[in-house]
């Protein structure tokens, strides 16, 4: 018997037809039996036999897990980013590799605004002191007054500059692969961003050629006292540096919400002027609902492109 594979930490079942479609087609369902994200080797196991189709979290989908899976035939990442698949890999094996760029933005979105508004007005702090004991009267800034710079103005980041420009904050923005922005945002250099933005705030993959985007050197480059957000993956700012950065008082404040190694045990957790956050951008109820739903019908396509069930 054929068998499909949802490897993401939680999954509804029961309320996504695209799954009862393919479960009604004959196809065993086989759930991550760890409640968590599975490392490379328990990825490897899971593909194993008969699996021809796997909703995929973010486990590691290395070239040796991909190539030993000798049957699978569809990847649905039930996300947006596909950093965890070696597409090389993939496409050397015939593999489609499918993902959920749509439904999880406007969460990101809403999440990275939050993380914003909570930066400026210094909300975590404010709660830490009234629970020490203390009644702090903190100014904070306003969202209006701030230049948000966006380095990747694809799904979310133009659904964040939507946001920002309802504040009324002046938004600019970085990405190699548009050459002409949404009105009201204005297209600049990455080295000018840093120089001219308030608030940096990163939507952008990750692949080995971003990785730690944001080093010590562009860290030098951004204005004193500025903020920065990674609400999208973790690698892409050098978290040693930021370190540096947070405790010397370049930067005012950071908020991450991905991070190299998660969980996240490391040094950062020293930094009062951070905001840490653990990886839940796309959870919110609704998006994860659309997500799944888009994952299962990703699958189905994928299958039946690929023979395994029928077009019905």
């Amino acid at each position: 018997m054929n068998k499909f594979v949802i490897s993401t930490s939680s999954f509804d079942t029961d309320n996504n037809p695209a799954v009862q479609r393919l479960v009604g087609a004959g196809l065993e369902l086989v759930m991550n039996p760890h409640g968590r994200r599975l490392t490379e080797d328990e990825a490897e196991s899971l593909l194993q036999d008969n699996v021809v189709g796997m909703i995929a979290g973010v486990e590691p989908l290395t070239a040796r897990v991909i190539q030993s899976a000798k049957n699978l035939q569809v990847i649905s990442r039930c996300g947006t980013g596909m950093d965890s698949v070696d597409q090389a890999a993939a496409k050397q094996q015939g593999l489609i590799v499918l993902n959920t760029p749509e439904a999880p933005a406007q969460a990101v979105a809403e999440l990275t605004l939050g993380f914003i508004l909570t930066g400026l007005r210094q909300i975590c702090q404010t709660d830490r002191l009234i629970r020490a004991g203390e009644w702090p009267r903190t100014q904070g800034g306003l969202l209006a007054a701030q230049t948000v710079g966006l380095i990747g103005l694809g799904h979310i980041g133009k659904r964040v500059a939507r946001l920002c420009q309802a504040f009324d904050a002046k938004v600019v923005a970085y990405d190699p692969h548009i050459e002409q922005a949404p009105s009201g945002i204005t297209l600049l250099s990455m080295e000018q961003l840093l120089k001219t933005a308030d608030i940096i705030s990163l939507h952008t993959p990750y692949s080995s050629e971003l990785h730690h985007l944001i080093d010590a050197q562009a860290l030098m480059h951004m204005k004193p006292g500025a903020m920065i957000i990674n609400a999208a993956r973790g690698g892409l700012i050098d978290e040693q540096a930021l370190k540096e950065a947070l405790d010397n008082g370049k930067l005012r404040m950071a908020v991450l919400d991905a991070f190299e190694q998660e969980p996240y045990q490391g040094p950062l957790l020293e930094c009062d002027n951070l905001i840490l956050s653990s990886h839940v951008g796309s959870l919110a109820r609704e998006a994860r609902r659309n997500m799944e739903h888009e994952a299962g019908e990703n699958l189905v396509k994928g299958l039946i492109k690929k023979g395994i069930i029928n077009d019905e």
